[in-house]
């Protein structure tokens, strides 16, 4: 029997994370999972997969936004097939409000964390010449964000990075790709009002936020697509051009 192929999702317990944890495991892949204190909820998925899919999941708590940490988690993972960057934090305010700290939060829990995982999952991956790399980056990565100044820096870098990384890989057969996600009904947009959900919906030609399950479901497409996929920044927006 072929071995299972496996996947690390980053910041898997809720909201996109986990819906891609779950895709993944209907996809027949091995899985390990993080999150950054939700140990909880990493455990109610790891039974909820168990329940439903025939595969195996390892959990763990780690900052992917320090380096030893992610280093930690690589010592569990003797192979890796698919590599997703799921990890990301917001930070809504005017860039004049903003400390010096915050910014760097945002920039590490975005991108650095981005840069940690990647490292790490490129040897194995470059041994066994094959594997996919999904990062997830935003929308305002490409045309911005008001109030968002840091966050759109930080997904703008992640898409650079996917873009140049996608060279670098290439002749091992690694395709890197990012999902670039519109508005998406999770927490991490619960600051906004009624009345900003009902405008933002407004201005979406397909007039509403996709559910995470959309979005795990793109993410799937993209990790069964040919390798000759690489360096593309997908957008997933309902028509948000």
């Amino acid at each position: 029997m072929a071995e299972k192929k496996t996947a690390l999702v980053t910041g898997a317990s809720r909201g996109i994370g986990r819906a891609i944890a779950v895709m993944m495991a209907e996809a027949g892949y091995d899985l390990f999972l993080t999150a950054l204190v939700n140990e909880g909820l990493l455990d109610e998925l790891k039974n909820e997969i168990g329940a439903r899919f025939d595969v195996r999941v390892w959990t763990s708590l780690c900052d992917a936004a320090d380096v030893s940490d992610v280093l930690r988690l690589f010592e569990q993972i003797p192979r890796l097939d698919v590599l997703i960057n799921n990890v990301g934090e917001a930070y809504y305010g005017l860039l004049s409000d903003m400390t010096a700290d915050e910014w760097q939060h945002v920039i590490d829990a975005n991108l650095s964390s981005v840069f940690y995982t990647c490292k790490a999952a490129i040897p194995a991956m470059v041994a066994h010449q094959g594997g996919r790399i999904i990062n997830i980056a935003s929308v305002w990565g490409e045309s911005g964000a008001s109030m968002e100044v840091a966050y759109s820096a930080a997904k703008a870098g992640v898409c650079g990075f996917t873009r140049a990384l996608a060279k670098e890989l290439a002749p091992s057969h690694i395709a890197v790709n990012a999902i670039a996600p519109g508005l998406i009904d999770t927490d991490m947009n619960s600051h906004l009002s009624a009345d900003e959900w009902e405008g933002i919906c407004a201005a979406i030609p397909a007039g509403r936020a996709a559910t995470p399950a959309e979005v795990a479901r793109m993410v799937r497409h993209v990790v069964e697509a040919p390798a000759y996929f690489t360096g593309q920044i997908v957008r997933f927006d309902g028509g948000m051009i």
